[in-house]
């Protein structure tokens, strides 16, 4: 009974941890929750209890920061919905692999070697099998001044500077010197609110203008035919409407705005260049290839004409595409957001989009704004991050803050600004140091006018990616070996 207590002490710890992330952003919480997941694992005696610690701390951490990914499930409930605890479980359990590995491997490392260890395992989860870096833990920074370091060294680099934290604050619950570490996130904190976090951008918002369009259709509504002419005319209206600051000078639609493939849309394209009346439209749909279906991003010029042409080449694994799909679709079990078979075929990889009057744009479809590693490895730098995405797929709690969150992380790491378009919301303007400049909230029909910024000049992270931030956590990693060699 002791050792399941602990265990589920453990349990709540990770759960503690993860109220730093959006939309609770409670990050002296789950700095708390980090330091005592420390203390913890560096008190267990054996290198499988060290494993075992780490494992329900993640177990916990993961379950409650991916909560929302059981709202798929119930869109279909007759279908997916016995599958949902199980999705949860797994994925929550699997992610915690990392953790557990990382705790087996800092076992009588002393902090330098838990802080890279750990480090080291979010950033293998950010890559391994396609990658989920969903929920880093350095994201906890994302709604305070400290985020702007990811201009600097990185998601991952935030990742490390919190666990570092955390082990500080964890060797003072111990007993140890406690003052260095407080007294250098003082330093931080205060050095960038002098600095002006709540940065002035009044002299430069008279840029391009943008539309975003956000036709609030739910997931469960969203193909049904009785209801797709309501969304379609919503869109169309937004569209047209008179904007406060005059004809905007580009119009975005959301991730699979039209129930129409690509091969039979002519007509309907036609009706949103009308309604656009001369303005550049870009808007996400599907598209067939012989056999193959993809999830794309259209340019169409103010007179219908396909000037450009995106295929999502990230994509999520048992969403959009089933491992040995066409095997498991004989007993009936399908991606949830897959039309057959395998589902949707990947595209060639990252492009850039030329739209005259803004600049050169890096299209990012859904889930390819939560990899830092696909956006810095556009071909060259663009001029702005332009994601359209249908987050109806994630609920109204977590989900979508959570990946508007990841998306305005993109934007500081590269130094650009980000046009969002969202199906349910969060549809937003992101300025380059990840400021939400205007947004249409979460669960509302409506359209939004917003200026887009000019980029800044390229940040350390986008000439260096990840590099900096794997040197200084191996750097870390291999002073803890010296010491621990040192002290036998």
């Amino acid at each position: 009974m002791s050792a399941w207590r602990d265990r589920g002490f453990v349990l709540l710890s990770g759960v503690i941890a993860a109220l730093g992330l959006a939309p609770f952003a409670m990050w002296p919480v789950a700095l708390a929750g980090f330091a005592v997941i420390f203390t913890l694992t560096q008190a267990a005696a054996t290198r499988r209890a060290a494993a075992l610690t780490g494992w329900f701390a993640g177990l916990g951490y993961f379950a409650f920061a991916l909560v929302w990914i059981v709202e798929p499930f119930f869109i279909e409930p007759w279908k997916h919905g016995w599958m949902a605890p199980f999705a949860l479980l797994f994925m929550s359990g699997g992610l915690a692999l990392f953790w557990a590995a990382a705790s087996a491997a800092a076992f009588k490392r002393g902090a330098l070697g838990w802080v890279a260890a750990l480090a080291l395992a979010e950033l293998a989860r950010a890559y391994v099998f396609t990658g989920f870096p969903w929920a880093l833990i350095g994201y906890i920074w994302s709604e305070t001044p400290l985020a702007i370091y990811a201009s600097f060294i990185g998601s991952h680099g935030l990742t490390l500077f919190t666990l570092a934290l955390a082990a500080a604050l964890g060797a003072g619950l111990k007993g140890a010197r406690l003052g260095p570490a407080l007294a250098l996130l003082a330093l931080l904190v205060g050095f960038f609110f002098e600095r002006g976090y709540a940065f002035n951008y009044a002299h430069i918002l008279h840029g391009p203008t943008v539309r975003l369009i956000q036709p609030n259709a739910a997931q469960h509504e969203k193909w049904d035919p009785e209801l797709i002419p309501t969304f379609w005319e919503r869109q169309l209206e937004y569209t047209q409407a008179a904007g406060a600051h005059g004809k905007p000078d580009l119009i975005v639609w959301p991730e699979t705005a039209i129930p129409w493939t690509l091969g039979r849309a002519d007509g309907a394209l036609e009706q949103i260049a009308e309604a656009a009346n001369g303005t550049p439209v870009v808007l996400g749909l599907q598209r067939f290839d012989g056999p193959k279906l993809y999830n794309s991003l259209l340019m169409l010029d103010g007179q219908s004409t396909r000037r450009a042409l995106y295929d999502k080449y990230h994509l999520v694994p048992f969403g959009e595409y089933m491992p040995l799909g066409n095997f498991l679709a004989r007993f009936g079990i399908h991606g949830l957001a897959a039309q057959h078979g395998n589902g949707y075929s990947a595209g060639p990889g990252p492009q850039l989009m030329n739209i005259e009057g803004l600049g050169t744009a890096l299209p990012l479809i859904c889930y390819e704004a939560v990899f830092p590693q696909d956006v810095s490895a556009a071909p060259t730098r663009p001029d702005y991050l332009l994601q359209i995405t249908n987050d109806a797929w994630f609920g109204q709690f977590s989900g979508p803050h959570q990946h508007l969150s990841q998306a305005r992380m993109r934007a500081i790491e590269q130094g650009l600004p980000m046009i969002r378009a969202a199906n349910t919301g969060v549809s937003a303007m992101i300025g380059p140091h990840g400021r939400v400049l205007a947004s249409l909230p979460l669960g509302t029909a409506g359209y939004l006018d917003a200026p887009l910024l000019p980029p800044l000049p390229p940040t350390l992270y986008s000439r260096t990616g990840d590099w900096l931030a794997l040197a200084l956590m191996l750097a870390l990693l291999a002073s803890s070996s010296l010491f621990y060699r040192l002290r036998n």
